[in-house]
């Protein structure tokens, strides 16, 4: 723990930036923390490797000047939340939580894309092995 009592990640005092997790069906999805450690937007889809999730994430890091949300009203519940859509109008990414507020909802999705264009490029991870991928 840190001087705040707050636990630290396994990186250490990192706490925001890119970060791949395995799901329980053993599938992978990325998700981008802000620096105060708050997850910012879950990718939608899910990956078979590790790899096929980072190399996801860098394509939209690339293009993060161009990205636009569809600000949508969750179904069960009250709020807002915003989704960039994907192929076959797909979610792409999605915000990790609902706003209450539609202006608020606007705001956190600029503000996503801000910290998404701070990101450093990703170097490229060596082909995955085994990756079974049926297509």
């Amino acid at each position: 723990m840190d001087a705040s009592g707050r636990g630290r990640t396994a990186a250490g005092a990192r706490r925001g930036g890119f970060r791949t997790e395995r799901a329980p069906d053993g599938r992978y999805r990325w998700q981008l923390k802000a620096p105060n450690g708050r997850v910012v937007a879950v990718t939608a889809a899910q990956f078979d490797t590790p790899g096929e999730a980072e190399r996801g994430f860098e394509g939209l890091r690339a293009g993060a000047s161009e990205l636009t949300a569809r600000i949508t009203h969750v179904r069960d519940g009250i709020g807002w939340i915003w989704v960039v859509p994907g192929t076959r109008a797909l979610p792409e990414v999605r915000s990790s939580r609902a706003y209450e507020r539609y202006a608020t909802c606007q705001s956190a999705f600029r503000r996503f894309v801000v910290l998404l264009g701070k990101q450093p490029p990703r170097e490229p991870r060596t082909p995955d092995c085994g990756n079974g991928r049926s297509g």
